[in-house]
Parts: C-alpha cells; sequence; structure tokens
C-alpha cells in the first residue's frame, strides 16, 4: 500500500480544510512561500476548498480575520510571512486577545537551523506574541502540522475565544511527512468550560427572586456562547431590565422592551444612573472594564453583585461578586432561569422613564434631528440606521464615529457588531468590514471618521479587487475628534496635533475605482443614503459634519458612573 507522502506545508492546507476553513486573508512573502505554492492548488480547479483573500497589509489581514469571525462565529484566518510581516500583525492579535475574538495566525518563520543568527527576517513570534495571545507555539517539524493546527483551533474557538499563533518553521515546510490527521478536542490542565456549580446557581436564584430592583448588565459572552435566545428567556421570566455592553450590543434586540441601553462612558444616561440605585446586580458575559464602571471605589456599592462568566479569571478582577456562577452563560443561564419565579419589576421599569426621556431631549433629539447648521454625526447615523435594511451589520473603526454609531445604530439580529473595544484600535474599521462581508451576506455599514479611515486606507485595493460591498461612511471633520474632545473639555482647549489636512478622497475613490459622493447639505443626505445602500458592491458617502460636534452623554475619567454629563 503507497503512503500518502507529502509536504508539510500541504500538510497544513489539509489540516485547515479538516477545520472548516473556508476563507484565508493574508499576505505572501519568502518564509511562507512554501505553503502559498500548497495553497495554489486549493483555491481553484477540482481541489478548490478556500477562499484567498490578498489585503493589501498584514495588520489588515488580523482585523479582517476579526471581522469574519465575529460575525460568522467561526474561526478567523491570518497567513502571513515572518519578520515585519508577522509583527505587523501584532496589534490585531492584541485586539484580538482583548475582545475575546477567535482567531489564528499562521506566519512563516526562518528555518530552524538559522534561528538564532539573526537571519533574514527574523524575529522571536513565540516571545513576542505569548503575552497577548491564548496560544502560540512554533511547528518546527513537518510531522507536528496536523497537531499543532487541530490544537489551535480548539484553543481558539473553546471556552472564552481568542487569537492563537502558530509560528511556521520553513523546513518544516518544506519536509515531506507520510499524512495522518489528528483531532485535539482535550488538553490536560485546559478546562475551556467549568462545571456548573449548582449551589451557586440556587444562591444566585434567591438574590433575584428578593430582589426590588434588579439589573442586568449583558456583554459580547453572550453572543460568543450563542446563548442569545437564553439571554431573553432569563430577563423577561423575571422581568429585569438590562443595559449592554458595547461589544454586547446584538445580544438583545434594540426594540426589545427590557432593553434600557447602552452601558459605559458614553452609554446612556438612566441605565448607568441605575446601576448606582439597583439592589441586584446581575453581570453576564462582561467584564467590568473601566469604561463601563467609572470610579470603581463608588461603584454599585449598595447592590448584591451576582457575575455569571465562563473565565474564572474575571471574578472579583474589578468589581467584588457576591455570587459568581463560572461557567459557559449557554448553560447557566438556563439553570438560573429555572430557579428564578415569574415576575414583573414594572414599578422599577419604569423609573427609568423619565431619565430617558431627559436625554432624549438633551441630548438625542439634537443629536439626530437637528434644525440647522451642518451635518452632526449622530443624525447621519441615526439616517443610515433608518434605511438600512434589518440585520444589518455594524463595523466601525475608533473615535467619536464608533461612540455615535453603537448609540444610534439599530441591531435587529445576533451578531451585528464589529468594533474595537478593548484596544480601541484605529484602522480596525475598513479590514473588518472586509472580513465581514465574507462572513455574510447581510448588509455590512462601516462609518469611520478621517482619522480611522486613512489609517488603513491602503485596505481600498482589497476592497477594490474583491469588491467587499462594504458601505463606508466617512464622517470628516479634519479632526482627530475624540482626541480634540478630550482637549476642549479637559486640556483647556489646548488642540495639539488633532487638526488634520486631508486628502480629496473623492480622487482617491476614483483611483480604486468605488463610486462615491459627498454630503455637505442635509436635504441630500436621505437621498445618497439611499444610492448607496441600493449600490451593488462597495460605496463611499462622504459626509461633512460639524468640526466640534461632541459625543454625550459622558462620564469624565475617573468619576461616579452616574456623574454623566449631558451638555458640556
Amino acid at each position: 500500500m503507497l503512503k500518502d507522502r507529502i509536504t508539510g506545508a500541504k500538510a497544513l492546507m489539509r489540516a485547515l480544510q479538516a477545520e472548516g476553513v473556508k476563507t484565508i486573508f493574508g499576505y505572501p512573502g519568502g518564509s511562507i512561500m512554501p505553503v502559498y505554492d500548497a495553497l495554489f492548488d486549493y483555491t481553484r480547479g477540482e481541489k478548490k476548498c478556500f477562499d484567498h483573500i490578498l489585503v493589501r497589509h498584514e495588520q489588515g489581514a488580523t482585523h479582517a480575520a476579526e471581522g469574519y469571525a465575529r460575525v460568522s462565529g467561526e474561526v478567523g484566518v491570518a497567513l502571513v510571512t515572518s519578520g515585519p510581516g508577522v509583527t505587523n500583525t501584532l496589534t490585531g492579535i492584541a485586539d484580538a486577545m482583548l475582545d475575546s475574538t477567535p482567531i489564528v495566525v499562521i506566519a512563516g518563520q526562518v528555518p530552524i537551523a538559522a534561528l538564532g543568527t539573526d537571519a533574514f527576517q527574523e524575529v522571536d513570534l513565540v516571545g513576542v506574541s505569548q503575552p497577548i495571545s491564548k496560544w502560540s507555539y512554533q511547528i518546527r517539524r513537518a510531522e507536528d502540522v496536523a497537531w499543532a493546527v487541530s490544537r489551535a483551533f480548539f484553543i481558539a474557538r473553546s471556552g472564552r475565544p481568542g487569537p492563537v499563533v502558530l509560528d511556521f518553521a520553513k523546513n518544516a515546510q518544506v519536509e515531506e511527512i507520510d499524512w495522518e490527521p489528528k483531532k485535539v478536542d482535550f488538553i490536560r490542565s485546559y478546562v475551556p468550560y467549568p462545571k456548573l456549580d449548582n449551589d451557586a446557581v440556587r444562591r444566585a436564584a434567591d438574590l433575584i427572586n428578593h430582589a426590588k430592583r434588579p439589573l442586568a448588565l449583558v456583554g459580547q459572552g453572550v453572543e460568543l456562547g450563542n446563548a442569545q435566545e437564553e439571554l431573553k428567556a432569563f430577563l423577561e421570566k423575571a422581568d429585569i431590565p438590562s443595559g449592554r455592553t458595547m461589544l454586547g450590543l446584538s445580544a438583545l434586540p434594540s426594540n426589545h422592551p427590557l432593553n434600557v441601553g447602552m452601558l459605559g462612558m458614553h452609554g446612556n444616561y438612566a441605565v448607568n444612573l441605575k446601576e448606582q440605585e439597583c439592589d441586584v446586580l446581575i453581570a453576564i458575559g462582561m467584564r467590568f472594564s473601566d469604561r463601563v464602571t467609572g470610579n470603581l471605589k463608588t461603584y454599585a456599592k449598595q447592590a448584591k453583585v451576582i457575575h455569571l462568566d465562563i473565565d474564572r479569571s474575571e471574578i472579583d478582577k474589578n468589581v467584588k461578586t457576591h455570587v459568581a456562577v463560572v461557567a459557559d452563560c449557554k448553560e447557566s443561564l438556563p439553570a438560573l432561569t429555572a430557579l428564578i419565579d415569574k415576575n414583573n419589576h414594572q414599578e422599577w421599569r419604569d423609573s427609568f422613564k423619565e431619565l430617558d426621556e431627559k436625554e432624549r431631549t438633551k441630548v438625542i433629539e439634537p443629536a439626530i434631528h437637528p434644525q440647522q447648521g451642518p451635518l452632526l454625526m449622530g443624525e447621519i447615523v441615526h439616517a443610515v440606521a433608518e434605511q438600512a435594511p434589518d440585520g444589518s451589520v455594524l463595523v466601525t473603526d475608533v473615535g467619536q464615529n464608533q461612540l455615535f454609531a453603537t448609540r444610534y445604530f439599530k441591531y435587529t439580529q445576533k451578531r451585528s457588531i464589529c468594533t474595537s473595544g478593548g484596544l480601541g484600535t484605529m484602522g480596525y474599521g475598513m479590514p473588518a468590514a472586509i472580513g465581514a462581508t465574507f462572513a455574510t451576506d447581510r448588509t455590512v455599514c462601516c462609518f469611520m471618521g478621517d482619522g480611522g479611515f486613512q489609517m488603513n486606507i491602503q485596505e481600498l485595493g482589497t476592497i477594490m479587487e474583491q469588491q467587499a460591498p462594504v458601505k463606508m461612511i466617512l464622517l470628516n471633520n479634519h479632526y482627530l475628534g475624540n482626541v480634540r474632545q478630550w482637549q476642549d473639555m479637559f486640556w483647556m482647549k489646548r488642540k495639539s496635533f488633532t487638526k488634520m489636512l486631508n486628502p480629496c478622497y473623492d480622487s482617491i475613490a476614483q483611483g480604486y475605482g468605488i463610486p462615491y459622493q459627498a454630503v455637505t447639505d442635509r436635504k441630500d443626505l436621505a437621498s445618497a443614503i439611499e444610492k448607496m445602500l441600493n449600490t451593488k458592491g462597495p460605496y463611499i458617502l462622504e459626509c461633512a459634519i460639524k468640526e466640534e460636534d461632541n459625543v454625550l452623554p459622558m462620564t469624565p475619567p475617573g468619576m461616579n458612573v452616574n456623574e454623566m454629563m449631558l451638555e458640556i
């Protein structure tokens, strides 16, 4: 019987195929060339099983993989070369780590014999990536490829997801082996799904059943655990109002009666104030970020805190917990729902309305329905949301565009938001939106400021080549807007290097062959949005906005969560 003898590079192809990979975002180079040669046969003809998307920068590959993962629920894959190729991915790896996004980055490496010699494009990838990844491993032998890939995907997608890095030495890519598939579904000492503590569930249920003013805080863990329906069943049975973190915004539809808005520094007024009034606080798949809690010394001291999370390290890390339920929320939420009483908290929920109305009058209406003056970011986001089809995916860059977009977009389906939360990565938006378009056939709306747009502007080349149907809304105020706002508020209006001289985006769009329209007048906004949404393929809609538009409400850094400012 003839043995199936193949190179390590071809073994990688088979291993990726076994993991169900369909899309790879990458950029070739010398140390990964054997893999790209093997990839040639797997992207065309009868053997085709992958789509390879040639990005224009390796950072773009990781963010595209993130966008793909966030929308599809699958593991995103980036393929790059050694040296600067892989160091360019480190921002995306760190971003994925902080936001629990499952990606696998596969990078070429110099041959093992050359390690430590300062060979051309050699870098200690395992050393630099270990602190910002779930697992980082160097493949030194072709016979380890199948095992390493299976283990990488198992770690990336299981438990609390995150990025994994494989450093693939060139000698291992060209060595020949007898192919033998591997399947890793157990790793000693790695417990991705902790055993549910039924006693903790009972204690949590008891607190909830006796609560007069319960409040749920919902994070991305619900989306990662595919527990959106379990969340609704829990909230509806106990009649608990629910705030959502930025990354958890699409875990509950915008129009759900128990949805009381976004948490955090620029979240909704009522829910942030009510965190300081509730008697039981139920945190579900969220990590009590400083952008949510404000001053930890005063945060929710009146409340009994229940924390549901799959990651034990998050328990008591920032906020002291009275009851911790450490498990997958897909399992813990139904267990908790079974033990809680059917309840009615109408009076407590009604108490949000006056504060909601105050925010609506002072902040929301002026932001989305201005009567005069330049265009505002809030009104543009609102206008796009009004016309975008149900189920549209929101992708944002970072800055004021992110804060306005997440506040005023509408979420009707799960996995409908891609934004950089923990790392706050400018330049994330455009490549993440590209990845999102390969994960879904839903409309993808990407809001970017002029700063973030230019951070990874080269990815317009990827959009051009792939005709990726990204609807790009460029909110152009000629400023690094979020930094400018802080300078105005906290630095005596000393605008130090936040004013931007921008290029002619019309000419750039023409160069890439992407349809473009600029809007400067309010009367043209609705028709321009309609044209953008009805145009097949990509589109750039540039909106000239008020230079000093500010995001409100705002809890100033270091202040108590209920000290939100409705005006400046």
